[in-house]
This record gives structure tokens, sequence and C-alpha cells, in this order.
């Protein structure tokens, strides 16, 4: 039996055809998405800098950045915004867009099971999925994905 030491508070972000599982103290805040900055010529995952606190926030697309395509954002779009925990962005934070409210959940090693660790493009930030009850959420590579963001210079 697990106890509370073993279990990890995280959100399930919800993403157009999939979910991503992270854990809850690498999210600074959820935030509606607004209009964004794009900056010329950067890839279609990125999609430019909202204005968030008073400070420019990147955000991408996780789907455009593991090879899909970048959704259509509606009513329920949201960004999550990661604490950036490389250093690589001067602004400290990057957000990624999601379609609806991530859920809260606590998993323990009694839930959570690799289910696999390829499927999409080998460049994708993309750690591996696993096997959540009857649910199967990635687990992204939030430092690669900052990494591909420092290298877009998409920074303030």
């Amino acid at each position: 039996m697990s106890t509370a030491a073993e279990e990890l508070y995280s959100l399930l972000v919800p993403l157009s055809e999939d979910r991503l599982i992270v854990p809850r103290a690498c999210v600074a805040e959820v935030v509606r998405f607004s209009k964004s900055e794009q900056q010329e010529g950067a890839h279609d995952w990125m999609l430019g800098t909202i204005n968030w606190n008073g400070r420019p926030l990147p955000v991408v697309s996780f789907e455009g950045a593991i090879g899909k395509d970048v959704p259509v954002t509606t009513g329920r779009t949201r960004v999550v915004v990661f604490y950036a925990g490389t250093g690589k962005l001067k602004t400290g934070y990057f957000g990624v867009l999601t379609q609806g409210f991530p859920q809260l959940v606590r998993v323990n090693r009694d839930v959570l099971k690799l289910e696999a660790k390829d499927g999409w493009p080998e460049s994708a930030p993309v750690l591996c999925r696993v096997r959540m009850i009857n649910e199967f959420p990635m687990i992204p590579d939030l430092e690669k994905l900052e990494e591909m963001l420092a290298r877009e210079s998409v920074q303030a």
C-alpha cells in the first residue's frame, strides 16, 4: 500500500486528441488564451507570446511540437504556464496551449505504468506514454521543450 509520501499530485492536461501528465509543482498557473504575437519566421508550433502578469510569455502548441497539426483555438482554450527549469529562457516561464482545464490527480506507482517509449518523432519533447487506469497520457520532456523554445529565440 502506498503512503502519502509516495504519491505525486499531478495534472492531466487535455490536448486536442491526447493528454499530458505533469507534476503539479511544474505549473505556475492556468490562464485564458489570448491572441498571441507571432514571431515572423517561427515554426508553426511556436504560437508567439502573450502578456502574462505584465511580462511576455512564449506559448507553444505541444501537438505542433510533436509533428501533429496545431489545434484551432476555441473558447475553452487555455494556457498552462510552466516554470522554466533549465534557465535557458529569460522569461523564467513558458506556456503550453491546452483544450480546457487540467484535471488534478494523485498518482503513485500502483496506478502509473509505462506504456510506450516511442510512437513520435525522435526530436519530439516526449519522455514516454504511461497507462493510468483507463488513461494513456504522455509525459512531456519539459527540458527539451524549453530548449526548443530557447532556439526559437522568442525571449524577452
